[in-house]
């Protein structure tokens, strides 16, 4: 019988309520060096990484000029937060029933090395986690695949699926290396892609997990965003550990 597909799951946004935190920081980010931004437009781009978010948000002679300045005034605004990021609720449930199903289970992150480390003493992760992502692992942030293709190599090349909170790790540039599964961010209504569902088995790469290898369950675990559950969303926008499988 072969293995269930392995669980590649997004950290930020989708484990751990991060979302608005990151928004603020960019938010402060920008202002320090007067770009003025809608914190609603900086909102919409958060789980883009940092090497792409400045020249989305702001635009090539910004980043050229003011990038890298506005990058790391962003991460020390954020970590003078990070003390206030909870867990999001039924995060760590989850990935205990992942793992009672036989699921190998990787914590796709393209944080800074020390934030993933907050991050897996908040979720109590390291005896649960097979592996985890961190920016030392990819040359280039979602929306590139880079992290997802980490996640699955950590996972061992096999079936996967990528569970996250955001267009960007569901609609990658290029192919991408396991199927995406996007849940509703606290806050945020599904995003497009997740009210569409899962992209179609042609376009999924060979080795994608199939809709025969997807993980069924009627009794999978609850999981929620802050203030409310994704029981009273209806599910998880189409994850199939959170909603039962498609």
């Amino acid at each position: 019988m072969p293995s269930p597909p392995a669980a590649l799951l997004d950290v930020d946004g989708t484990l751990v309520d991060t979302n608005y935190q990151h928004a603020l920081a960019w938010y402060r980010a920008f202002r320090q060096h007067e770009v003025i931004l809608p914190v609603w437009r900086i909102h919409r781009h958060i789980g883009m990484g940092g090497d792409q978010l400045v020249e989305a948000l702001a635009g090539d002679d910004v980043d050229r000029d003011r990038g890298d300045d506005i990058r790391a005034a962003e991460k020390a605004l954020y970590l003078a937060m990070i003390e206030e990021v909870e867990c999001m609720e039924g995060a760590r449930e989850l990935m205990v029933d992942l793992k009672a199903r036989g699921h190998a289970i990787v914590l796709a992150s393209s944080a800074k090395a020390d934030e993933v480390e907050h991050y897996l003493d908040l979720l109590d992760a390291r005896e649960i986690a097979d592996d985890w992502t961190t920016s030392a692992d990819v040359e280039a942030t979602k929306p590139e695949p880079d992290l997802v293709v980490a996640g699955r190599e950590k996972a061992g090349d096999g079936p996967a699926v990528l569970v996250g909170d955001t267009i960007w790790a569901s609609r990658p540039p290029r192919r991408p290396a396991c199927p995406p599964w996007p849940c509703s961010p606290a806050g945020s209504r599904p995003p497009s892609c997740a009210r569409r569902g899962p992209r179609s088995s042609s376009s999924r790469s060979p080795s994608c997990a199939s809709a025969s290898t997807r993980p069924r369950s009627p009794a999978a675990p609850r999981t929620a965003s802050a203030g409310r559950s994704a029981a009273a969303r209806g599910g998880c926008a189409g994850c199939p550990w959170a909603s039962g499988g498609a």
